[in-house]
């Protein structure tokens, strides 16, 4: 694979795209080679002042940029089904929906609907955003739901018996379940999707070591010197600019050769940094009896079921 870069991005007017999280980090560099290229960008964040913010700042380097703001609070389930429903309201099509917002390694807490905040926030928000969103994405060709995971996944393990962490919590082991979490459900809705035989894709991404503001937030709520420490020291050495960890994503959601289930990852020193390039074993990780599971859980958790997509769910690819 050549060097993919947002050079390589296409002519995007007339195109509509979601980003989650579009405030910072990721989601922001996300926001800005989008609208660059002509997408009409809704910038999704949950605080209205960081996001406007946001906005104000892409604009000044790309001032004709076509840029909304919409507060999104995916620790909030009632939060994520008016946001819905304002947005079916306001757009006629959706052609990219970037589920890429997150929080990383915090202590324990919980969302408005009782949820452990990484799993509630990380999968559980964007499972009911993107099933809420379907038939808008359906409805369009050739759309594209991107959903970042982590290489920290395999820190994690889905627990099934207690996925809100209630007999036991590790503020680690809780995020590698919510970026696992973020790859078997790509993964499934992918195989989903395909059983329908409709043109909408699922693909998964991760940015490697991206510095971005998770790791210091992660620290100071967890009153980790230490950590901080490590995040400056260790991120200068192997991390890359947030510009070039959103670039993996950017690949999924846009690439011609992106055809649906893949995993998209940094080519460089061991995942961490580098271009964009398709994880090839990245399938294997795809447990499909516990994608199921998690996915069955998911919408018991959310009531989100993905009416859509029901006739497939006793069918495999």
């Amino acid at each position: 694979m050549s060097q993919w870069t947002t050079n390589d991005i296409p002519d995007l007017r007339g195109k509509v795209a979601l980003v989650t999280g579009g405030n910072s980090g990721l989601g922001k560099e996300t926001v800005q080679a989008l609208a660059a290229r002509g997408a009409h960008v809704i910038l999704a964040a949950r605080n209205p002042e960081r996001g406007e913010k946001a906005r104000e700042e892409v604009l000044q380097s790309v001032p004709d940029a076509s840029i909304k703001f919409m507060q999104l609070d995916l620790a909030s389930q009632a939060a994520i089904r008016e946001f819905a429903t304002n947005f079916l309201e306001a757009h006629q099509r959706l052609d990219l929906l970037f589920n890429n917002a997150g929080v990383m390694a915090i202590p324990r807490r919980e969302t408005r609907d009782g949820f452990e905040m990484q799993f509630g926030t990380n999968h559980l928000g964007h499972f009911a955003l993107t099933g809420l969103l379907l038939p808008l994405l359906l409805a369009t060709p050739k759309s594209r739901i991107v959903t970042t995971s982590s290489m920290a996944r395999a820190m994690g393990r889905v627990n099934l018996a207690d996925l809100q962490g209630q007999k036991g919590y590790t503020r680690w082991s809780a995020y590698g379940q919510s970026k696992r979490a973020n790859l078997l459900f790509a993964f499934e809705l992918q195989r989903r999707l395909a059983a329908i035989g409709t043109e909408t894709i699922s693909v998964a991404a991760h940015p490697g070591y991206a510095h971005t503001n998770l790791q210091s937030t992660s620290a100071t709520l967890s009153n980790s010197n230490l950590e901080l420490w490590f995040y400056e020291k260790f991120g200068a050495f192997v991390g890359q600019p947030a510009a070039m960890g959103a670039l993996p994503q950017l690949y999924a959601g846009l690439s011609p050769d992106i055809h649906g289930g893949e995993l998209v990852g940094p080519g460089g020193f061991s995942g961490m940094r580098g271009h964009p390039r398709v994880e090839t074993k990245a399938q294997r990780e795809y447990d499909h009896p516990t994608a199921e599971r998690l996915w069955d859980a998911s919408v018991e958790l959310t009531g989100v079921d993905y009416a859509q997509l029901k006739q497939s769910q006793s069918t495999s690819v």
